[in-house]
């Protein structure tokens, strides 16, 4: 499963960049729809309800179908798969520009969240391949491709108020991602060596994977990361309304800013990794300080500004999770063959972070408040700095470039 050789001492940053931008055109369709919802409030006349299950589609089907995208990419070949997703996207979000009600853009909405998770499954395989990115550059790499959900999600929260209205902000989604679909086809080689499909093939793979210990680990760290940036980044918005007192464009400017120092700490990951850095500290150190700034945030023990001060804290040392883990993907699969499959399963993880985490946090704030709420993120710290030393004892070390 390489891509056709040209060198394998030399990273091709032109591939990585597209990479990156495929990652980038699928978080805006995260994004676009958190910032669109007054938009579609008053257009469609949806409820807080509706509108949620517009944003929560994606990580239900990321929750149920890692898995089984990771082993379509080993069969039919990480171009095919990234192909079919940004299609699938593209065509889903320009068919929901046209749509007049609910239940046709809910549709668009499903076909957009598969498009997604066969990019953020496909994606990151091809960041493994030798013949695009060198060993000595993966870190690297990785944490490039680990920005891209933040820098989506900002730059729909940025943009998507100078639009004029929702059917714009999906029109604009849907030719930005044929545009990195144009750049993909041109520029990402076919791949070879593809395994055969099967059902029988991927209940002993997902077997083979479950047993090795490590994979489990990784997705359970990402799941715990998940779930505390999620629980604050689902409520940030609110919580600047309600404490700072400021209006809807200025909360979404700030949230959205917010989640764009995240990228600091993935790139930051990647340099400390590339020379060498200790993942344990990295993931420890980071979870830590996730927790810490998470339980002082939901207490409500600062005023407004420095409170504001601390979730860009959050934000940005959160951002050396993701990177460390997802870099440490081929090194937890048994075997390289596997390791689409892994990536799968680190989704799922993510993934379900992503459901619990906001759910869990709101209905602990409706019941018994904020108070309750940072008790849940310090706790999910605590296990992941648990999940990160288990992670570090079984990873085996990364081979010499």
């Amino acid at each position: 499963m390489s891509i056709t050789r040209t060198s394998t001492t030399t990273t091709r940053w032109a591939v990585v960049a597209l990479v990156v931008a495929a990652g980038l055109v699928a978080a805006l369709q995260v994004g676009k729809a958190a910032i669109a919802t007054p938009m579609l409030q008053a257009d469609l006349g949806l409820g807080l309800a509706a509108i949620g299950w517009l944003t929560s589609i994606f990580a239900v089907l990321g929750l149920v179908g890692g898995i089984p995208v990771g082993a379509a990419v080993a069969s039919v070949g990480v171009r095919r798969v990234l192909i079919a997703g940004l299609l699938a996207t593209a065509v889903a979000a320009a068919v929901g520009a046209m749509a007049t009600a609910y239940p046709l853009l809910l549709a668009t909405r499903v076909v957009e969240g598969a498009g997604f998770l066969l990019i953020s499954v496909a994606a990151p395989s091809l960041l493994d391949d030798t013949d695009v990115v060198a060993p000595r550059h993966r870190d690297l790499a990785f944490a490039f491709w680990s920005c891209f959900m933040p820098a989506g999600i900002a730059l729909a929260l940025l943009i998507g108020p100078l639009l004029g209205g929702w059917h714009a902000i999906w029109w604009t989604s849907s030719a930005v991602t044929v545009l990195v679909l144009l750049g993909v086809l041109a520029a990402v080689p076919a791949r070879a060596g593809r395994q055969a499909w099967s059902w029988h093939r991927l209940a002993a793979d997902t077997g083979t994977i479950l047993r090795a210990g490590s994979p489990l680990l990784l997705a359970a760290a990402f799941g715990l990361y998940s779930l505390m940036f999620f629980a604050l980044f689902s409520f940030l918005p609110v919580l600047l309304m309600a404490r700072m007192q400021v209006d809807h464009q200025t909360a979404g400017m700030l949230s959205a800013f917010a989640s764009a120092v995240n990228i600091l700490g993935n790139l930051a990951a990647g340099m400390v990794l590339a020379r060498g850095g200790s993942r344990l500290m990295l993931l420890s150190g980071a979870n830590v300080v996730m927790g810490a700034a998470g339980l002082v945030i939901f207490l409500a023990v600062l005023p407004d500004t420095p409170t504001f001060l601390l979730c860009l804290v959050f934000s940005a040392v959160g951002g050396l999770i993701p990177a460390t883990l997802l870099s440490s993907t081929p090194m937890a699969a048994p075997g390289a063959s596997l390791t689409p499959v892994v990536f799968g399963l680190v989704m799922q993880g993510n993934n379900l972070g992503q459901v619990v985490g906001p759910v869990a946090v709101g209905s602990v704030i409706d019941a018994q408040g904020c108070d309750a709420a940072a008790l849940i993120v310090a706790g999910a710290a605590v296990l992941a700095v648990v999940a990160a030393g288990a992670l570090a004892r079984v990873l085996r070390r990364p081979a010499s470039p």
